[in-house]
This record gives C-alpha cells, sequence and structure tokens, in this order.
C-alpha cells in the first residue's frame, strides 16, 4: 500500500541533476572546485562532470550503469524524468520550490542535464579522459588519494531502507580513500525517501572520527528541496 504524501521510489533512480544544482547544492565555491580532480559518486544521468569540465574544471563521474550500450543509461534517465515529474505533481505541496521556482521549470532542466550529459558522454573529450566510469560503493576501481573533492548526491543516506549501516559506514570509508589529504568528501541529503533524519548518522560521523580519518561538520545546503533537508555532511579528509 502507497503511503500518502511520501514520494514512493523502488530502486536507485537515474537522476539528471545540473552542475548548477550540485553548485547550490554543496555550497560550492572557486576554492572547492579548483581543488580538483573533482568526482561525482553515484552520479547517474547527472551533468555535473560535463558543466564543470565546461567551467574548465577536471571532473569525473561514476556509476555502477556506466558499462555497455550508452543509449541505454540515456533512455533510464529519460524516463525517469516522466515518472519523477508524475509523482511530484501529486505532492509538490510538500516542497521547497524557492530554487525550481515550479514543477514545469523543474522538469526542463532535468530535460536540459540529460541532454548535457548525452552530448558531453558521446564526446571525444570524455572519451580521451575516461570521465565516466563504471564502479560501484563500497568499492570504487579508483586509486587512493586521488581526488580534491568528492561528492555524492541523492544516494547515500536517502536510500536508508535499502542500504544497511554498514554499507554507509564502508561506503563513507571508500569516499575518504579516494580523497586527497585536505580534500573534502559532501553528502547530501541527510535524509531518506520517507524524508526522516538518517537515524545512525551520529553513530557513523563517531565512527569516522574514532578512526583519526576526517573532521566531520553538518552545513547548510543552497538547495532544500526535500522537506525539511536543509543540510548536507562535509568531511574534511586529515593528512
Amino acid at each position: 500500500m502507497k503511503e500518502s504524501g511520501i514520494y514512493e521510489q523502488l530502486g536507485v533512480a537515474m537522476t539528471s541533476r545540473s552542475f548548477d544544482e550540485y553548485a547550490a547544492m554543496f555550497q560550492l565555491t572557486e576554492k572547492e572546485l579548483s581543488a580538483g580532480p573533482i568526482l561525482d559518486v553515484a552520479a547517474g544521468g547527472s551533468s555535473f562532470a560535463a558543466g564543470a569540465t565546461m567551467a574548465g574544471y577536471e571532473a569525473f563521474a561514476i556509476d555502477p550503469r556506466y558499462q555497455g550500450d550508452s543509449s541505454a543509461w540515456i533512455q533510464e534517465a529519460a524516463r525517469e524524468i516522466v515518472t519523477s515529474t508524475e509523482k511530484l505533481a501529486s505532492i509538490q505541496d510538500r516542497f521547497d520550490w524557492s530554487y525550481y521556482g515550479s514543477l514545469e521549470q523543474h522538469r526542463d532542466g532535468r530535460e536540459a542535464s540529460l541532454l548535457q550529459f548525452q552530448t558531453d558522454l558521446q564526446s571525444s573529450s570524455a572519451q580521451e579522459t575516461n570521465r565516466y566510469i563504471n564502479g560501484r560503493l563500497p568499492s570504487l576501481p579508483l586509486p587512493d588519494n586521488r581526488y580534491g573533492l568528492v561528492l555524492c548526491s541523492h544516494f547515500l543516506f536517502l536510500y536508508a531502507e535499502q542500504f544497511a549501516y554498514d554499507f554507509h559506514l564502508a561506503s563513507i570509508r571508500e569516499l575518504l580513500r579516494v580523497c586527497k589529504p585536505g580534500g573534502q568528501v559532501r553528502i547530501y541529503p541527510l535524509l531518506s525517501l520517507r524524508w526522516e533524519p538518517y537515524d545512525r548518522l551520529e553513530e557513523l560521523i563517531e565512527a569516522i572520527q574514532g578512526e583519526g580519518k576526517a573532521e566531520t561538520a553538518i552545513q547548510t545546503t543552497g538547495l532544500p528541496f526535500i522537506p525539511g533537508s536543509i543540510h548536507y555532511l562535509n568531511l574534511l579528509k586529515k593528512g
């Protein structure tokens, strides 16, 4: 039975968010963006890496879908835009539209982001630099201490009902492993799909701090779209 007023989602959605959305979501400044390379983890159909590259930054995206026929990725992301728009339409009064303006503008932004993702994906630049990497948490096929900024949008914590605490802890350890000393890992949102705070966040933060891997802070997002989701987790990797 569907629960009234809740965003229903089975499996992990292939969403298409833009560079500008990420910049607002994670409050990114020139300082963080220039500390690269940048890695977008569980990137799906987002065009962050494409937009960052166009802006002159070195950026990469990793997702388990990035293998085989890329047209299948595009089709899945396009279907998700239609599906998510329909879901949002029925409960749109629950969301904060201060960033997007309206449901129609939200949809248009997703479509534009997907087009940018597709165009970049098929570019010679992306293929030469291997900008789109196949890999999944909690074990990424990437070297230690490689990225100055590691971002994870709408995956960890959001799917708390599908992934256990041990998965989250292992995943954050992995994000820190590939992050450079002095670099940052940022994760948003800190709520589940039921719009409830991740109930073991404090325990997870204590575990990471206890290992001496990073300094942690809860910071304010610039894109509070999901009901009550006003924070992201920032981890500064120790040298």
